[in-house]
C-alpha cells in the first residue's frame, strides 16, 4: 500500500482513470517525447556518475553478463510458449516484446529504490541498454526463417521487411538507445566534477519529470488496453503471468551467482518488463505480418500497468529478502 503512495505511481493511476472515463487529457507527442528522451539522458548520467565512482570489476562483469543471457533466454522461452497459443509471426513478435525492456518501468524502479535509499549500482542503466537489442534480432531472424519455409510474399500494399541489416543497424543506433549509451560515457568521463554542473537536470527534477511522464502514460495504458478485445484469453494470462515468472527467473540466477540485493531487484525488474517503445517501433517495419494491436496491448495495456503498481514494489522486496541488504 505504501508503494501506491510515492506521487509518481498516483500519477500514472490519474492517467489510467482520465483514460477509462475518457477525459480529454491528453499530453502533446512533441512533450511526451521530449519527458522520454530527458528521462533517459538523465539515467544515463546517473548510472555513469555512479560507475566513474565505483569502476569496472568482476561484480559488474556478472551483472551485465546475467543480462545479456536474460535477453537470449527470455524471447526463446517466450516463442516456444506463445506459437502454440497464437499464430507463429503474433508469437515471434510477442516473444520479441517481452524480451526486450521499458525503460520507463525501469526508470520507476531507480526511483523507487533512491526513495528508500535501497543502494543498486550505476552499472544498471548498461544492463538495460544491453538488455534491449537481443530479442528484436532474434524475432527477425525467426520471421525470416519462417517467411523461407512458408515463401511468404508481401502483398502489394504491405510494407516490405526490413533486412537484417537493417533491423541491426536501427536497433543499435536508434536514437534513445543512442542517447542512454552516451549519457553513460559522457557521465563516466566527467564523474563527480561532471556530477556537480548537472544538477539539479539529474536530481531534484528528475522525479516530478517522470511522475508528468507517468500522467501520460497511464492515458496510453487506458487507450491500448481495448485492442485486445476478441483476442484468445490467454494472452492476458500470458501478460499477467509472463512479468513474475520471468522475474523470478532473474532472481534464481542472480542469486546464484551472488548478485546484490539491488542490482538484483533491478534484473528482476528488466525481465519482468516488456517493451513499448522501441520493439513496436522496428517491428512496423521489420515484421508487418504480426498483429500490432496485440503486443503493444499486452505490453502497454497490461504488463505495464502491473509492474508499476504492484510489480516494483513485490520485485524490491523479494529480492532484499532473498539477497540480504
Amino acid at each position: 500500500m505504501q508503494a501506491l503512495l510515492d506521487p509518481a505511481i498516483l500519477f500514472f493511476l490519474l492517467g489510467l482513470t482520465a483514460g477509462f472515463l475518457k477525459s480529454n487529457l491528453e499530453i502533446p507527442p512533441q512533450v511526451s517525447r521530449f519527458l522520454a528522451l530527458y528521462l533517459l539522458m538523465a539515467l544515463g548520467l546517473k548510472g555513469g556518475f555512479a560507475l566513474s565512482q565505483s569502476g569496472f570489476g568482476s561484480e559488474v562483469g556478472l551483472a551485465l553478463g546475467l543480462a545479456l543471457l536474460l535477453a537470449v533466454i527470455i524471447p526463446a522461452l517466450s516463442f516456444l510458449l506463445m506459437r502454440r497459443l497464437i499464430g507463429q509471426f503474433d508469437a515471434a513478435a510477442v516473444a520479441a516484446t517481452y524480451g526486450s525492456v521499458s525503460a520507463v518501468t525501469f526508470i520507476t524502479a531507480i526511483q523507487y529504490l533512491e526513495g528508500r535509499n535501497l543502494a543498486f549500482g550505476g552499472h544498471m542503466a548498461a544492463a538495460m541498454a544491453l538488455m534491449e537489442s537481443p530479442a528484436i534480432i532474434f524475432a527477425i531472424a525467426l520471421a525470416s526463417k519462417m517467411r523461407s519455409k512458408l515463401a511468404v510474399q508481401p502483398g502489394p500494399q504491405a510494407v516490405a521487411p526490413m533486412g537484417f541489416k537493417g533491423v541491426l543497424h536501427e536497433s543499435l543506433t536508434d536514437g534513445a538507445q543512442f542517447l542512454l549509451l552516451g549519457s553513460i560515457a559522457i557521465g563516466l568521463l566527467t564523474g563527480q566534477e561532471g556530477k556537480l554542473a548537472m544538477e539539479p537536470f539529474t536530481g531534484n527534477l528528475f522525479k516530478g519529470m517522470l511522475a508528468f511522464f507517468l500522467l501520460d502514460m497511464g492515458v496510453s495504458a487506458a487507450k491500448n488496453l481495448p485492442k485486445l478485445r476478441g483476442q484468445t484469453p490467454w494472452i492476458y494470462v500470458y501478460a499477467l503471468s509472463a512479468p513474475l515468472v520471468h522475474a523470478a527467473l532473474a532472481l534464481v540466477l542472480g542469486f546464484g551467482l551472488g548478485i546484490k540485493a539491488g542490482d538484483l531487484a533491478l534484473l528482476m525488474v528488466l525481465a519482468a518488463s516488456a517493451s513499448y517503445i522501441a520493439v513496436p517501433a522496428v517491428l512496423k517495419h521489420s515484421m508487418p505480418e504480426a498483429n500490432s494491436a496485440l503486443y503493444l496491448g499486452m505490453s502497454l495495456g497490461i504488463t505495464l500497468p502491473l509492474n508499476l503498481v504492484i510489480g516494483i514494489p513485490l520485485y524490491v522486496y523479494v529480492a532484499f529478502r532473498v539477497a540480504g541488504a
